[in-house]
């Protein structure tokens, strides 16, 4: 069995979250009322998975995802967010969360999220010493428009990144976060051209827009063509997608606080969280991720 731990101190939203996840036979829940209970739940049941509030008495949502990340590397953490807590959010992401769902947006988006969290954490960590020694990688991907193939590329690039880098889990389900989301910008905004507005507005309608494109010229015909490439210190991912694209001077800023309750801009704020640079081409039909192995403040290990 799954376990997963559910930290606010409101009763009704843990409630609720609970509810929730446990309509899946194979997850256990457990619950605590605030953050320092929370600690000592995750301290004693090593739960796979932590979903927490983020303002709560004592410890917040950013100290658990802090003494989480500390402590219990292996463990992602996601928050559920309100008005109010966006920029303590923000931070939150910054220092380590693996993702966010706001509180209204549970019913529709709290299972998926923490699927795709645990199916990124529950790889295989134990890879071949020779693979751990590869010195790079690259590879090349044309992908039609298929879900199944784009989470399966995301979870390939991650297992790639943690066989050159030896990276934890937290750190590679988060790049892994970014990628999805740079993916699914790709199919559902440039090849299929779903506007995220729609998504805002009426989130079945936008679905239904995108089943029906899939079957339909040009946007059943394009695909996504992805380029990798991991060295020792630096990584770079490149999503192309087919579609007209857009000016990516008119995005918003993805740090604004604001856009934690609205799915509009969601994708760039976790991909900008999680990664070093994020560049779009002018055209905006294609995306460029880079991560550092090592944190621009840090210095490199001196060569023997």
């Amino acid at each position: 069995m799954t376990t997963l731990l559910v930290i606010d101190d409101s009763p009704i939203d843990r409630r609720l979250a609970g509810k929730l996840l446990a309509s899946r036979d194979d997850w256990t829940i457990l619950y605590a009322a605030d953050g320092e209970e929370g600690l000592q739940k995750v301290r004693h049941f090593h739960p796979q998975l932590v979903l927490t509030d983020m303002q709560m008495p004592d410890k917040t949502g950013l100290d658990v995802v802090t003494e989480v990340r500390r402590e219990f590397p292996h463990i992602p953490v996601i928050l559920m967010t309100a008005q109010g807590s966006e920029e303590l959010a923000v931070k939150a992401l910054q220092q380590g969360a693996a993702s966010y769902v706001p509180k209204r947006l549970l019913a529709q988006e709290l299972i998926g999220v923490a699927t795709r969290v645990l199916a990124s954490s529950d790889e295989d960590r134990s890879r071949s010493a020779l693979l751990n020694r590869l010195t790079e990688q690259t590879e090349q991907f044309v992908l039609p428009n298929d879900l199944t193939l784009i989470m399966s590329l995301s979870h390939h690039l991650q297992r790639s990144l943690a066989d050159i880098w030896e990276c934890d889990t937290t750190e590679r389900v988060r790049v892994g976060t970014a990628l999805e989301e740079a993916l699914l910008n790709a199919y559902y905004h440039g090849n299929l051209e779903v506007s995220s507005t729609l998504k805002e507005q009426d989130h079945n309608a936008f679905h239904e827009m995108a089943e029906m494109r899939l079957k339909e010229s040009p946007w059943r015909d394009r695909v996504i063509r992805v380029s990798s490439r991991i060295q020792p210190t630096t990584a770079q991912f490149v999503i192309h997608d087919d579609g007209p694209g857009f000016n990516p001077a008119s995005l918003p800023d993805p740090t604004d606080p604001a856009y934690l309750e609205r799915p509009c801009g969601r994708g760039v704020l976790l991909m900008r969280a999680f990664m070093d640079e994020v560049v779009y081409n002018k055209k905006g039909n294609e995306v460029t991720l880079s991560k550092h192995r090592f944190r621009k403040e840090e210095s490199f290990p001196a060569q023997p």
